[in-house]
């Protein structure tokens, strides 16, 4: 009786050479190596002038120093680049909004709250000022609340701190260490890994990829760059230097040099700007060096590459496991049974972008509703034909990833496999072992 070898026991993928044994017996248990010596060193050669090259791009475009100043050095007006200090509410009445001094708009009722804040924190700690909250504000404060508030220097004593916005780091860490927890539980050392490489992506996206924009280099060369060093970090982190992973990563650059031929020529050929919001307008008009065409094809390269990473190493993982289930199937037959998989996945991811997309861009579909346009208008209109390509380009991208990452997949776990494994030998041309029940019944 044979059992089905659990992931515990099983060897690793390159760990059995059955040329090794001469009578064809090895104490490790489980299939023949899946990829020959001689196909890992024809990977490691595609992959090595890659990985080179995404070094001396990273060396190259590395910005010296800290995000560049916007104009003569002054602030930006953006609002992060205040004083921020905490503070905590500690009452709050209602008043009327006319003995306040603040104008109501027609149709809103209700009065006013009048909201006493102390600063907590910074060379003020213990100063005390009133913040009024006119009725139709969306955001409300109660007593004991922890806020931040701005600090204008140049500001009448009386004016000089104000809120803006609530205090959230306790539920937004809460949140995230639940998140750990989670992966950690459920994925061990791998989820484990996985969290590491999540740390490796914040990093190059903060150190790398936005400061080397704001110095002025190309977006979609920070891009490609930026995307290839997450792509080789977490991937062979998560997953280990082996060939499964490199078959991951070259289905994956394979994918993206697609989305990334499609980008540039549907927003050429539709004519996007990329300066569709005001936060992309605020960035042009303090940093008009910046090729807001290159950074809106940038931003779609970097927002398909996490789906992308799933997809390729699913189906990679999945044409392996099916090899170890039935090491004498052929690559057609291992392509076969890893597109039924990938049919599957392809049709899941693609709905989850249009999903994401639609959902990141529903107040701006309700705008569309509430104005009563009709649907060719709102779809042909640079704000959504802007996501619109978004979505589709990376949707194209993920359905091609299926095929070659399957394909390849299939290619190279079955290099090493000759003619003759699929009719009851192993490799090297010597006959399958029976098992030991079949010795049984033949003894019998």
């Amino acid at each position: 009786m044979s059992f089905p070898e659990s992931p515990r026991n099983r060897p690793p993928d390159d760990a059995f050479d059955p040329r090794a044994h001469p009578h064809g017996h090895t104490h490790q248990h489980g299939p023949p190596s899946p990829v020959s010596g001689h196909l890992r060193r024809l990977i490691t050669l595609a992959l090595l002038p890659f990985a080179v090259l995404v070094g001396i791009g990273l060396i190259v475009l590395w910005p010296a120093g800290g995000a560049p100043e916007s104009g003569e050095g002054q602030r930006t007006g953006v609002g992060f680049d205040r004083q921020i200090e905490d503070a905590r509410v500690t009452a709050v009445r209602e008043e009327p909004c006319a003995d306040l001094g603040v104008a109501v708009q027609e149709g809103v009722t209700g009065p006013c709250e009048l909201a006493t804040v102390e600063v907590t924190s910074g060379p003020h700690a213990g100063r005390t000022f009133d913040e009024v909250v006119p009725p139709d504000a969306t955001q409300r404060f109660s007593t004991g609340q922890e806020v931040l508030v701005a600090y204008a220097p140049d500001a009448p004593e009386e004016l000089q701190y104000s809120i803006i916005d609530v205090q959230r780091s306790v539920p937004v860490t809460t949140l995230a260490a639940l998140f750990a927890v989670a992966v950690v539980l459920v994925g061990r050392m791998r989820g484990l890994m996985a969290l590491v490489g999540l740390a490796i992506s914040f990093a190059v996206l903060t150190l790398f990829i936005l400061p080397a924009i704001l110095h002025g280099s190309h977006p979609l060369a920070v891009a490609v760059i930026g995307g290839s060093v997450i792509m080789l970090a977490t991937l062979y982190l998560v997953h280990g230097f082996n060939a499964r992973t490199s078959v991951a990563v070259i289905g994956t650059l394979l994918s993206l040099l697609l989305i990334g031929a499609l980008g540039w020529l549907f927003i050429d050929w539709a004519h996007l700007t990329g300066n569709t919001s005001d936060q992309t307008g605020l960035v042009h008009s303090l940093y008009p060096d910046i090729e807001i065409r290159g950074l809106l094809l940038a931003s779609v390269l970097i927002g398909s590459l996490g789906v992308l990473d799933d997809v390729t190493v699913t189906q990679t993982s999945a044409v392996w496991e099916l090899r170890l289930a039935e090491p004498g199937a052929s690559w057609v037959k291992l392509y076969r049974a890893g597109m039924r998989i990938g049919r599957d996945h392809i049709a899941s991811v693609v709905n989850t972008l249009v999903l994401a997309y639609a959902g990141a861009a529903l107040p701006l579909l309700l705008l569309f509703t509430i104005a009563q346009q009709q649907v060719t208008t709102v779809a042909f209109s640079e704000l959504v034909a802007e996501e619109i390509v978004r979505t589709l380009v990376g949707s194209i991208g993920l359905v091609a990833s299926v095929p070659m990452t399957t394909l390849l997949a299939a290619l190279v776990v079955s290099a090493d496999r000759p003619p003759g494994t699929a009719g009851g030998r192993e490799p090297g041309g010597r006959p399958a072992a029976p098992r030991r029940g079949h010795r049984r019944r033949a003894a019998r």
